[in-house]
């Protein structure tokens, strides 16, 4: 993707399921749980550079104890720094120690972030939120073991305000409207309900007080509390959750926007946003690591008993496309698969782009989350180019050698036509030394490509354009193409995201912007003052009767007309080039990644009903010039 955008956390949780000297003696440490937990987050890292946290907790510590232990870091490589500060920890710990720890349980006793459950968040930030207090885990303490509550997750609500409000009707306080602290205060207000029945509960059984306090981490229904805390939620999310005893979880999204993905054996329980990670770090095979389902969660419990349970009922699975397309790593084997299929069924539009001339073609990719999608697209060139050979050969009856090889020679022409430079400082404050800068981010091969060629260049989506305006085209134009055709492998992106994805202003998208100027071009322009009526008066009614009035402008133009007018948009005075935009369809989306149909960037279908009044609100903002989150 040459435009940045910031987008979801990623997330994990390991549970060691034995004692620690088990895993001492059979993987010859005592810190194989916080070695996991660092390689979990680091096969994560694509997920959140802004921020990283980690939580542990300590099963069966004796009163006076500390048994929770949690670092977080927004520093530049905040993998390394909290791991850094833990082993920082664990050294100056040692070295006041009298006598050695020999004992994994003495260990476990002594040393700080050494447990049996532990939870690990990456963050990108949003909306300038990049502080300390920004980053996960959240912790919720109380002197009631059970009552502390340790939460991170991948996640944005569409209804904080509502959720919010009723926080406060049930009599709590919240210290701020974010969907992180509703989310934690709402399950923190049932969890607590829960201990207090329970505790009740137990007393008239005749437990004394500190037997009723045992008793509550084996009976506390963590199923039942999830769904009391969720059931007004409007969102995509997967939230993780450790309580001070030890019970953990993670629970997913009813329409299963946001992945989540888990292993266990009799070792191990581990959880995480993506399969390849668990795969690699705990080397097992595809089949051997399970999805959570929509609306499900897994529980550990205390004991180590694993629970899978609904929590909510699953509605249609609109799994995200773009975890596909650009978000996640691409070694998971059914992403790679799908990303190269998303490259081979761009071909026709980019032969009809280039008129059939592959031999004067070159075909290269913005670097590097598109590489995959442009193997699969040269794949595609190569099995045309080999149809056509044989096509001929059948035509000719009499054959020479030359000829033969003359009519099996022809490749696809492939180039590594860009680079992509370390991040510039844009350190002036001039806008005319600023651009300049920008234009330098990426670098190119020069005599790579000839005066007569067409250059076909794929990234995996386009966003704002800028990069390719600014940077792109201008630096592709010195190699002096014959036409430069740019090429996505995602639809036109139209729509803001409001389920974990940093694109909340709809003006910033080009898509938006080219069809505003093509609601000009055709003297249209008045509809923007009618459709902002209609979704100021949608501002009104329940969530669920709100319609995407903004699909409106939209369903005027066709497609093609939309890639026509932003190819204008990107093409300025001093680019030489004729310049040719291509994006993917929605249907071949839906025919490369079949598991994963969330398309609201695309289509506008949103897949819950906080989505349309999301994307109402967003273009009211734009039409009343108000630079504002959308929810």
């Amino acid at each position: 993707m040459s435009d940045a955008i910031k987008h979801e956390c990623g997330i994990a949780l390991v549970r060691l399921l034995k004692p620690l000297d088990y895993y001492k003696e059979k993987y010859g440490s005592s810190f194989y749980g916080l070695q996991k937990m660092y390689l979990m987050l680091e096969k994560q890292h694509n997920r959140g550079q802004d921020g990283a946290g980690f939580a542990s907790i300590k099963l069966d510590m004796a009163a006076g104890e500390r048994f929770m232990s949690r670092v977080r870091s927004s520093e530049q490589q905040p993998i390394k720094d909290i791991f850094g500060k833990i082993n920082a920890r664990i050294n100056g710990v040692e070295e006041s120690l009298e006598k050695p720890v020999v004992s994994p349980e003495e260990l476990k006793s002594v040393f700080p972030y050494v447990g049996e459950v532990m939870l690990g968040h990456l963050r990108y930030g949003t909306f300038g939120k990049n502080t300390i207090e920004s980053v996960h885990p959240f912790l919720r303490q109380n002197n009631w073991m059970h009552r502390n509550l340790i939460v991170a997750g991948n996640f944005n609500l569409t209804n904080v305000n509502e959720l919010f409000d009723n926080l406060v009707n049930l009599g709590q306080h919240p210290k701020e409207k974010a969907d992180t602290v509703t989310i934690m205060e709402k399950i923190g207000h049932f969890l607590d309900d829960s201990v207090s029945k329970l505790y009740k509960k137990l007393k008239v059984e005749g437990f004394d007080k500190q037997g009723a306090s045992l008793e509550i981490a084996s009976r506390l229904n963590i199923g039942k509390i999830l769904r009391r805390a969720s059931k007004n939620w409007d969102g995509g999310y997967v939230i993780g959750g450790m309580l001070g005893h030890g019970d953990s979880f993670v629970f997913r999204d009813p329409a299963g926007i946001r992945p989540a993905f888990y292993f266990q054996d009799d070792e191990v329980v581990v959880v995480a946003s993506e399969r390849p990670a668990i795969q690699t770090v705990f080397n097992v095979p595809i089949d051997a690591v399970k999805e959570v389902l929509p609306g499900n969660a897994i529980i550990i419990k205390k004991s180590g008993k694993v629970i899978h349970e609904e929590i909510n009922t699953p509605t249609e699975r609109r799994a995200c496309s773009f975890e596909r397309i650009y978000f996640s790593r691409g070694n998971d084997a059914d992403i790679y698969k799908e990303r190269k299929a998303l490259g081979r069924l761009l071909f026709p539009k980019i032969y009809e782009s280039v008129n059939g001339d592959l031999q004067n073609t070159v075909f290269s990719y913005i670097p590097n989350t598109a590489e995959t999608s442009f193997y699969g697209l040269v794949q595609r060139v190569q099995d045309h180019m080999l149809e056509e050979s044989k096509a001929a050969i059948l035509n000719e009856p009499k054959l020479t050698a030359d000829r033969l090889n003359e009519l099996l020679s022809p490749r696809p022409r492939i180039e590594k036509v860009t680079i992509k430079d370390v991040k510039l400082r844009t350190f002036i404050t001039e806008d005319s030394s600023r651009d300049d800068l920008v234009a330098h981010v990426y670098d190119i091969t020069y005599e790579s490509v000839k005066p007569n060629d067409n250059l076909v260049i794929i990234d995996d989506s386009i966003v704002r354009g800028t990069t390719l305006q600014k940077s792109i085209l201008r630096i592709l134009d010195r190699l002096n193409p014959k036409k430069i055709t740019v090429v996505s492998s995602a639809p036109q992106i139209r729509y803001p995201d409001c389920y974990g994805i940093d694109m909340a202003r709809l003006e910033d998208l080009i898509a938006f912007r080219a069809m505003l100027a093509l609601l000009k071009d055709n003297n249209k322009t008045h509809q923007l003052a009618e459709v902002y009526e209609r979704a100021k008066a949608d501002m009104d009614k329940e969530t669920h009767e709100i319609e995407n009035h903004v699909k409106s402008l939209y369903d005027q133009f066709t497609d093609e007309q939309i890639s026509k007018k932003i190819a204008t948009m990107l093409r300025t005075d001093e680019i030489n080039a004729e310049v040719d935009v291509i994006f993917q369809s929605v249907a071949h989306l839906h025919k490369a990644c079949p598991g994963n149909t969330g398309d609201w960037y695309f289509t506008g279908l949103y897949p819950t009903p906080g989505g349309n009044k999301v994307v109402n609100r967003a273009y009211m903002n734009f039409y009343e010039g108000k630079k504002e989150r959308a929810y």
